[in-house]
């Protein structure tokens, strides 16, 4: 194993401290905590919203802590959910009266410790809902979920649901957002090269040199099938048809897309898999009104991608459309 560390153990620190060397004009630490929250006093009369998980998704979901997005985000150990008490000292070091919003993926540690930071917070009386994002079609249950798996489609819940807040939106309503966002997002990855976790020391799976891994996790969980590896084209298809086969898409609709990387793939080869996306929705006339291309949420050094749909109305481009400014995403 080759990895630029000074250790096993303390990884998750010395990211997070080089983040807000690095960003001090967005982002700060709570102390004693792997906590990243907004720089600057808490802003009145906003909903609040935090999210995260388990390291190694970067820039998620640090990243995304600023302006019009996130006001907190927690960092787990390497692909290991953050504990309860990390997340409830986020809600304590954002909340600010009008409650906070937990956008949480849907793995099942996620689900269990964020709810357990909620019910810590509703102790001491202060207003905390969340929402589940699963926007992963590939699979329905998996070792690590009930349900499908929440994946890059999240990045898009943070930048609406986010605007949202910014607005000064009440909870209830920051809330119907994202879940606005979630009913009409989707998404589906694939993997060439597997992921190392640093702890472990090898590769999350293996896959022969001629090989790729459909339907991937961003853990480095299996997906639906490994084939043989095909042209870019021919692998576009293949999952952006698993998402329209979905049914929520169609002629004459308007689509932000996300072609994601996996964080180990050549921003080249993202915009290749971009030009096939754009000229697949054309034929079936669907409008692309947005497209990002770029590493959003990653799986350490995996090489490959994966494809996200949303689709939008006025509410949601207007929302999409609003400022933000944070360390991975700024829109002004």
């Amino acid at each position: 194993m080759k990895k630029l560390i000074n250790g096993i153990d303390n990884i998750v620190d010395e990211m997070l401290n080089g983040m807000i060397k690095a960003h001090p004009e967005y982002v700060g630490r709570v102390d004693g905590t792997d906590v990243v929250i907004r720089t600057g006093a808490k802003k009145a009369d906003k909903v609040v919203l935090i999210s995260g998980g388990g390291s190694g998704h970067e820039p998620a979901h640090g990243g995304f802590v600023g302006k019009g997005m996130l006001d907190a985000a927690v960092a787990g150990a390497v692909f290991t959910s953050p504990t309860p008490d990390q997340v409830y000292e986020a809600i304590k070091a954002t909340e600010c009266g009008k409650g906070a919003l937990l956008i949480i993926k849907n793995y099942t540690g996620d689900v269990m410790n964020f709810e357990m930071a909620a019910d810590m917070a509703g102790d001491e009386d202060i207003k905390v809902d969340k929402v589940i994002v699963a926007d992963d079609v590939a699979v329905e249950n998996s070792t690590w979920t009930t349900g499908r798996r929440g994946i890059a489609g999240t990045i898009f819940v943070h930048k609406i649901a986010g605007a949202a807040a910014e607005e000064g939106r009440d909870l209830a309503d920051v809330k119907a957002v994202a879940e606005k966002v979630i009913a009409n997002v989707r998404s589906m990855g694939m993997a060439i090269e597997p992921c190392t976790v640093p702890a472990v020391g090898k590769p999350s799976f293996e896959l022969e040199e001629d090989e790729v891994e459909i339907g991937i996790g961003i853990h480095g969980e299996p997906g639906t099938h490994r084939e043989k590896i095909t042209t870019a084209a021919q692998t576009v298809d293949h999952l952006l048809g698993k998402i329209l086969d979905e049914g929520i898409y169609g002629e004459g609709d308007e689509v932000a897309v996300m072609v994601n990387g996996m964080g180990g793939t050549p921003l080249m080869e993202l915009y290749v898999a971009n030009d096939r996306v754009a000229d697949v929705l054309a034929e079936k006339k669907i409008k692309v009104y947005k497209t990002l291309v770029g590493n959003y949420m990653t799986s350490l050094d995996m090489a490959g991608f994966s494809i996200t749909l949303l689709k939008l109305d006025d509410e949601l481009k207007a929302l999409l459309d609003a400022p933000a400014d944070t360390p991975a995403f700024r829109q002004l």
